[in-house]
């Protein structure tokens, strides 16, 4: 189970990174050391738990815990804090625990424990959906996976086109082919499209090919290295 760890204080961080040693079935992926940074790890690295402090420069836990609710499906949210008047704030955003520091070996393998079937590891079995999340200005936003065009690289960000707009996201797309390896299909070294949306291989006169995807009017260039893969795809089963 992958683990990211949010705290302004590096005692705090490596504290809970040796006393998670104990467990091997958690594996720390990364570590933040303010709420911005941290929600942009979420987003990144896709945790299915996240050990939250509350206090921290820039934005607090509590409003950092309010944006991962809103990642499909969400990881669990650990609060881990020195200020206990903070409970019962923190229980409005759905945590799956609260601990206070400093926290011990006995408090952190009850609170495991507790967590149970709240990880994300779960839900992502019981649900079908499929969502990408992108940021505009402060705001984390989402759009279902079905909703999507075709991903292609602009820089160092990635550009998603989708029904009904755009937005710039920072998961390459080799993390995002390594996610939906059903669902996406590489054209060229530049761009993803949905499998779905594939509609039809046009010739160009320069004898180049672009293909065609259902609902979108842009035609996509696609590589000689890809070009016979995605023949096969368009071709209708033999009977």
């Amino acid at each position: 189970m992958k683990v990211l760890i949010v705290d302004d204080e590096p005692l705090a961080r490596a504290r809970l990174q040796r006393l998670l040693l104990a467990h091997p079935a958690y594996q720390v992926v990364g570590e933040a050391a303010d709420g911005a940074s941290g929600l942009q790890r979420a987003i990144e690295l896709q945790p299915d738990l996240v050990f939250l402090d509350i206090e921290m420069p820039d934005r607090n836990g509590l409003s950092v815990a309010a944006e991962l609710l809103q990642l499909q499906p969400p990881p669990a949210v650990v609060f881990v804090t020195a200020h206990p008047q903070h409970a019962l704030a923190a229980y409005q955003v759905a945590p799956a625990d609260y601990l206070l520091k400093p926290v011990s070996a006995e408090q952190l393998a009850t609170s495991l424990q507790r967590i149970g079937l709240a990880t994300k590891v779960h839900l992502e079995k019981q649900q079908e959906k499929h969502w990408l999340s992108y940021k505009i200005g402060s705001s984390l936003r989402r759009v279902e996976l079905q909703h999507l065009f075709y991903l292609q690289a602009d820089e160092k960000y990635v550009r998603m086109v989708f029904a009904g707009g755009e937005a710039l996201i920072e998961l390459s797309l080799k993390q995002l082919e390594d996610l939906y390896p059903d669902q996406l299909l590489r054209i060229h070294r530049n761009t993803l499209v949905l499998k779905r949306r594939l509609k039809a291989i046009h010739t160009l006169p320069d004898g180049g090919h672009v293909l065609e995807l259902w609902q979108c009017d842009e035609l996509l260039q696609i590589s000689r290295r890809e070009l016979t893969r995605i023949r096969q795809l368009l071709m209708p089963p033999l009977n």
